[in-house]
């Protein structure tokens, strides 16, 4: 039975997130404590006090939900003695998640990661001017009727497919005027529901540009060693070893596709069988089984979903 990790994106932040896990093991603490260093900020009180709308912003919510699953991480390997080079085939994250899953991994340290998204979080941020950008999910659409709707709702305005989550769902992004038009034209390219993302940022597209130029540049110097096991990347939907594709596909992922349908049948095309979320919240728990109803999916989180998993992990071959 193969096993593979994925690893949470935004929207998945919650306050209080890994606190239990943090009191109940000195190996989670020290992770957020290094994470705190990093960015010389005291971001495990926000994380776990507060309050939401501190925590949501993007330069904060990347690390923070980035430091969670690196805390399930630490107690798996050190408290508990099970290793992600023998137990899993892929690893995988959604947008910021493959930072998360690069340092699971050992192809970058946390304190790079830290550095690093929250650099990501604030040029995401600064790439628009607030309320000039947008995000929609589709629902009921494929990545081909979704980019056509876009294609047509653009009219000289960016528009773009940016996440094709499940089948089904997908979401676009670009200009104020554009997301409006396409969420106004979706019944009649099919769609069931059109919905307004409440993001601040309109995400993965090619207004995110600036932001896909400042990681160019801020990955430029950063260490970026072989991962313990393949990540499966976002842009190509298909595995990756190599430091210098890694760093190449951080920064393309910026203004490209999430392509998380694709990477998680990738998976269980390669023989995966079960997914362990990482970290916090159950969004690609819930996407998995969307995806490919034959997978075993299970988040983990909590102290107690922690001590689950690694039990079933210990009986795995």
């Amino acid at each position: 039975m193969s096993i593979a990790f994925t690893f949470p994106g935004q929207g998945s932040q919650q306050v209080g997130m890994g606190a239990e896990l943090a009191q109940g093991h000195e190996s989670a603490r020290r992770v957020f404590e290094e994470v705190d260093e990093a960015l010389g900020q005291k971001l495990s009180r926000i994380i776990w006090d507060g309050p939401q709308d501190a925590l949501t912003l993007t330069e904060n919510a990347q690390p923070a939900l980035m430091a969670v699953s690196l805390a399930v991480m630490r107690v798996f390997e050190q408290d508990m003695g099970v290793s992600l080079k023998d137990k899993a085939k892929f690893v995988a994250g959604h947008s910021l998640g493959e930072y998360s899953a690069l340092a699971a991994a050992g192809s970058l340290s946390l304190a790079d990661s830290a550095r690093l998204l929250k650099i990501r979080g604030q040029a995401m941020q600064a790439a628009v001017p607030v309320g000039e950008g947008a995000m929609a999910a589709l629902l009921g659409l494929d990545l081909a009727q979704a980019w056509k709707l876009a294609g047509a709702a653009a009219q000289g305005d960016v528009c773009q497919a940016a996440n094709d989550n499940a089948p089904g769902q997908v979401v676009i992004s670009g200009s104020k005027a554009a997301v409006e038009r396409a969420v106004e034209m979706a019944g009649e390219y099919g769609a069931r529901r059109a919905i307004a993302l409440p993001v601040s940022a309109p995400f993965h597209c090619a207004l995110m540009q600036p932001a896909a130029d400042a990681m160019a540049q801020a990955l430029a110097d950063v260490e970026i060693r072989p991962p313990a096991v393949p990540l499966i990347a976002n842009v190509v939907a298909g595995e990756i070893t190599s430091p210098e594709d890694i760093r190449a596909s951080l920064v393309e992922q910026v203004t490209g596709v999430v392509r998380w349908r694709e990477s998680v049948l990738y998976m269980a095309q390669a023989g995966v069988a079960t997914l362990y979320e990482i970290g916090a919240g159950r969004v690609l728990t819930g996407l998995a089984r969307r995806i490919e109803r034959s997978l075993e999916a299970t988040s983990v989180g909590t102290p107690d979903e922690v001590a689950q998993a690694a039990q079933a992990l210990a009986a795995s071959a």
